[in-house]
């Protein structure tokens, strides 16, 4: 089956949620960790960051939670472009759940891929051919210039992601996916030297 490209970022709320997108869509999908988000500032200001440049799809449950997540997201935000992908009210239970969720309906992760498509198509949202990309940002570069496989590489790392403003537990393969759409190849060469990082040769 031929993935779903999708050019902005996607949000839900728990890991299996974004494995269940990841099954049918070529794109960058999001946590919230649950309400993890609520006291998790550095999130909040990526979320802010992306909506700005690329738009996003909100895809939380239909349930107290997840509408509580929406709002939030809404006032985070606040006039960039936005898409609210509500998920109906089903009820059962998640395979791998041992109950049912506390309202008893199905989240992102218990809906077929078929009805999930369908949502999207609904909101407008269907396959988007991204727009032509520069040099990418690699795991080659990142190991170039000592930000990872190095003794000091967690202290790079760190250092970038606070320049950034990012969240600071990002993992690497995390790292590369949100670097890449937030700032283009030359523009990384330029923080480099403003973060003390070896310049590659040319």
């Amino acid at each position: 089956m031929e993935k779903l490209k999708i050019r902005q970022v996607i949000l839900v709320e728990g890991k299996y949620d974004k494995i269940k997108l990841e099954s049918f869509i070529d794109g960058m999908i999001l946590t919230t960790d649950g309400f993890r988000i609520f006291k998790d500032k550095e999130k909040r200001e990526l979320i802010r960051t992306l909506a700005k440049k690329q738009g996003l799809i909100v895809m939380t449950d239909s349930d107290v939670a997840g509408f509580r997540i929406r709002n939030l997201v809404r006032s985070v935000v606040k006039d960039a472009p936005v898409i609210h992908v509500y998920i109906p009210q089903i009820h059962g239970k998640e395979k791998r759940k041992s109950a049912p969720s506390k309202e008893g309906t199905l989240g992102v992760e218990g809906l077929c891929i078929e009805l999930l498509q369908k949502l999207l198509e609904e909101q407008g949202v269907t396959s988007q051919k991204a727009p032509p990309a520069g040099r990418q940002i690699t795991r080659a570069d990142f190991l170039e210039d000592g930000l990872i496989g190095g003794e000091n590489s967690s202290e790079k790392r760190a250092r970038l992601l606070k320049r950034l403003g990012l969240p600071h537990y990002l993992s690497t393969n995390a790292l590369l996916q949100v670097i890449n759409r937030l700032i283009t190849y030359e523009e990384y060469q330029k923080l480099r030297g403003e973060l003390d990082l070896p310049a590659q040769e040319q």
